[in-house]
């Protein structure tokens, strides 16, 4: 009969085995009641709370305590006991699974829409890791847990990661780092990230041990849009460019039906394609000019022939060819 009296209070209070996915876990007191003087003992990584009808009481850290009116002052007043209360008692009794909960991935679930400096609004998408610890189980027990048998790091982090975007988005909007740069300054990122984290972890008892953004990417549209624009960085100077390609595609417009003046129609550019392949071929034969002698006088007889080519060809007009045959014939009679 003692042996069955005494089985109905507990002596030892303690979480032999905690799961490392469950971050609250009550001791099972059911109708059974905690003896003064009971052990309660709190392994490294845990804290214990005791709760007296749903009001958070006495908070132990690490280590060995023997129950008493002493060592639960919350409790004792809650209950209006005196300092010689000696009889068994009941209250629920929590522990907090303290250890540094690491590698925590977070992401954009949605783009984040902020407005850029070079692309104007555009929607972000980040993603990094964190990590985390309950560091004030008073304030864990009345803002996120609550009365509950075990409470899992996963119901935890679904709030913490909302928290996150809510900043993730305004520290993108003031930032001021334009989208080309953030890759660059992403430490900095990250750190003003756990800047604003921080307070608002600990509202929830969460201490924030660290924030880190691995990555910030563009939707595929606006990437496409960079990548062309990047491939414009690669060529260089746009003008330059576009002489060596007109000056290239001069021997193709002379193979061509109609010649160049077909190539000039089927670009639909007409007499501006004259101007830019003269343009190409001048900036192309200065610098040759500074550089080199100035070639031998043409035999003026040769000069004929390639007129009559030219017009032939219907490269020039009859006017014009009749005017350069005369210049060459003053040169050539004297």
């Amino acid at each position: 009969m003692f042996n069955f009296i005494r089985k109905q209070f507990i002596d030892v209070i303690q979480w032999e085995s905690p799961d490392e996915a469950t971050l609250v876990w009550r001791f099972p007191v059911a109708d059974q009641e905690i003896q003064n003087g009971a052990s309660l003992t709190v392994r490294e990584a845990q804290m214990a709370l005791f709760v007296d009808e749903g009001k958070a009481a006495d908070a132990f850290t690490p280590g060995r305590y023997t129950l008493t009116t002493q060592t639960l002052p919350v409790l004792t007043n809650l209950k209006n006991w005196d300092k010689f209360f000696q009889s068994p008692f009941k209250s629920d009794v929590y522990f907090f699974n303290t250890r540094q909960q690491l590698g925590r991935r977070w992401g954009t679930a949605q783009p984040v829409t902020v407005r850029d400096a070079e692309f104007g609004v555009v929607q972000l998408r980040a993603f990094g890791m964190f990590a985390y610890r309950i560091s004030d189980p008073v304030a864990f027990f009345k803002e996120v847990s609550g009365v509950v048998e075990h409470y899992s790091g996963e119901q935890l982090e679904a709030q913490l990661k909302n928290i996150a975007m809510t900043q993730l988005a305004a520290a993108f909007g003031t930032s001021g780092i334009p989208f080309l740069d953030m890759a660059a300054n992403q430490v900095l990122l990250s750190q003003t990230m756990t800047e604003r984290l921080r307070p608002e972890f600990a509202k929830l008892g969460v201490a924030l041990e660290n924030f880190t953004v691995e990555s910030v990417t563009l939707p595929e549209a606006v990437q496409k849009a960079l990548d062309s624009r990047m491939s414009m960085g690669i060529v260089g100077d746009l003008g330059k460019y576009t002489q060596f390609q007109t000056a290239q595609a001069i021997p193709l417009a002379a193979q061509n039906e109609g010649g160049i003046a077909g190539i000039g129609a089927g670009l639909g550019v007409g007499a501006g394609i004259g101007q830019a392949m003269a343009g190409a071929m001048a900036g192309m034969m200065q610098p040759q000019a500074a550089t080199q002698p100035a070639p031998a006088a043409e035999d003026p007889q040769a000069k004929l022939a390639k007129l009559k080519t030219l017009l032939d060809n219907g490269l020039i007009s009859q006017e014009d060819y009749d005017t350069a045959k005369n210049e060459v014939l003053k040169q050539l009679i004297g």
